[in-house]
């Protein structure tokens, strides 16, 4: 009798540890390939937040980000050491330094497939380190390279052809957030106000996400509530201009919100903005909008491309640096019920062009294809 084939193991490798984008699509990727029979292995270079405390098959290198060349070479030693006792048969890593730092150490360890994401417009990426990512790239430290929509397929085809070979565009799956609590028990539950127009945005607190733009809608509109899911180094700077603004008292940071309560979150909203000034997909806005949440977004390309079902738009997008218009655009779908139903309506099959399964199936191909 034959012994029962042992499971082919994948790691999944990234920075931090906390509930944002990249760490969604890490847990995506990581629950869809156990069902599939592979044994999964999750792991951070340092942990940020307790959004992954007592999950299994997780791994921290470092309790905190190094602030020394010791505690660096520590994490890499740790990660390393990883790789050799688990022996992974595919190493998936996503963002630029999960890429940069993560391939070549999985290389050392003698891992035989890596597949990067690129999950940063190149634009946003440190000039070294995009240097570093495309000589990487070029010769091999990785054997696929995953982009998640056509704009950023686009940005990284100009790259030099030993590069852009490698290019697989996989489009992002999600998870429904839809969820089947009330909007009067969703504000309960979150301790927000009730006979309010609420609006709410879900990102990381850092620059390039421009919620600074939210906050300032309240600035005209004034009878309007403003609710934030994301922990980030700028909420000081955010709370500091609600109060310049004198809409303090109207702004409610919810801090860090994982993936149970986010359905609750988008259940509780009127409608669901999105300022952000750079994307390579946007997962937030489509899950908001799959929720039956009402999306006025930033018109940008990257956008504009995955908010839409058949061709027709299913958020309404504005210069969000514009406030009186941003705050316009708003006041017009709490207006317009026909507009909103519409926007709801086509949001709510975005499932449907970007289904789950389509995703994991793409990427379980080149797992179980031969090494290039």
């Amino acid at each position: 009798m034959s012994k029962p084939q042992k499971p082919k193991t994948v790691a999944i490798v990234q920075t931090q540890a906390e509930n944002a984008g990249a760490q969604e699509i890490a847990r995506q990727l990581a629950l869809g390939f156990a069902k599939h029979g592979w044994r999964t292995r999750q792991i951070f270079f340092f942990r940020r937040t307790e959004s992954f405390d007592g999950e299994e098959n997780v791994v921290f290198c470092a309790k905190a980000r190094p602030s020394t060349p010791f505690g660096l070479l520590k994490m890499l030693g740790a990660l390393f050491e990883e790789f050799r006792a688990e022996k992974p048969d595919v190493v998936v890593t996503l963002q630029h330094y999960g890429n940069l730092i993560g391939a070549p150490v999985a290389r050392l360890a003698g891992s035989p497939l890596v597949i990067a994401n690129q999950l940063s417009p190149p634009e946003t990426v440190p000039a070294v380190v995009g240097a570093l990512d495309k000589a990487m790239g070029m010769v091999g430290f990785y054997d696929h390279i995953i982009v998640n929509s056509a704009q950023t397929e686009t940005a990284y085809r100009d790259y030099p052809k030993p590069y852009s070979r490698r290019l697989k565009r996989i489009d992002h799956g999600f998870f429904d957030k839809s969820a089947s609590i009330s909007k009067t028990d969703a504000r309960r539950h979150f301790g927000l106000p009730q006979d309010v127009e609420l609006l709410g945005c879900a990102a990381r607190l850092h620059p390039l996400k421009q919620v600074d733009l939210a906050i300032r809608i309240l600035s005209e509109n004034r009878e309007q509530h403003l609710a934030l899911a994301g922990q980030g180094a700028a909420r000081g700077d955010l709370e500091a201009l609600a109060h310049s603004l004198g809409v303090a008292e109207r702004v409610h940071f919810l801090g860090e919100l994982n993936t149970a309560q986010m359905g609750a979150f988008l259940a509780a909203l009127d409608c669901f903005v999105f300022p952000s000034s750079t994307e390579t997909f946007g997962l937030a806005p489509v899950e908001a909008a799959q929720a039956g949440a009402p999306v006025v977004a930033n018109n940008i390309d990257v956008l504009r491309e995955v908010l839409a079902v058949d061709g027709a738009p299913c958020a309404l997008f504005v210069d969000a640096a514009d406030t009186k218009a941003f705050a316009r655009a708003v006041r017009r779908v709490l207006d317009e019920p026909e507009l909103e139903a519409t926007l709801t309506g086509r949001g709510k099959r975005l499932a449907e062009r970007y289904p789950l399964d389509a995703m994991l199936d793409e990427y379980l191909r080149l797992m179980e294809r031969p090494t290039p």
